[in-house]
């Protein structure tokens, strides 16, 4: 089996501000960041994605530094970065073809949030055929009233989401897990 790739999703400087509201899985980042160092150190692929809004008022809007990546997970050099302005990665931003062209068949997916980007990326990647995988260590999101009205806290939305995708679109896995993955490639 080859390496899984490793999808770093909207991991920006604004995610990390108050006004962002209530979230979860504190320690995300540093799951993320102990994945990115392990996929560093493996020579394995490395996609950061980042959102940039087309609404000037967004803490994403291009220019903004609350749109940057976050200082501990930034790009190198060789890593692949895609730019994307809805929440499917794979939405007009040459992503499927990128992964195509290098024969990548399988995916960990980490990052924000996990009830809009990450589990729109992880739709369509199972959607595509990809073996996908959703860490949920290495996920987070945020606070959100239901349909009704009733506000749900940022770990049920969490949970809800990752059961969305869990054994229909992807693999729901802890970080562990996904650097077993890794290793045994």
């Amino acid at each position: 089996m080859a390496q899984p790739t490793l999808i770093i999703i909207d991991m920006q400087r604004g995610m990390l501000e108050p006004a962002a509201g209530e979230r979860n899985n504190p320690d995300a980042p540093a799951r993320i960041g102990e994945l990115l160092l392990a996929w560093r150190l493996a020579g394995a692929a490395v996609v950061h994605v980042r959102h940039i809004s087309r609404s000037t008022g967004s803490l994403f809007a291009p220019g903004q530094a609350s749109a940057e990546f976050q200082p501990a997970l930034l790009p190198l050099p060789s890593e692949h970065v895609v730019e994307k302005n809805v929440p499917d990665a794979f939405i007009n931003s040459g992503l499927e073809r990128w992964l195509r062209v290098r024969d990548i068949q399988s995916l960990v997916i980490v990052g924000v949030s996990t009830n809009n980007s990450v589990e729109a990326t992880a739709r369509t990647a199972g959607n595509l055929g990809f073996s996908t995988y959703v860490v949920a260590d290495g996920c987070f999101t945020f606070a959100k009233n239901d349909y009704n009205g009733v506000l749900r806290s940022a770990d049920e939305v969490h949970a809800m989401a990752l059961a969305n995708l869990h054994d229909e679109y992807a693999q729901i896995i802890n970080s562990s897990a996904a650097l077993a993955l890794l290793e045994h490639a």
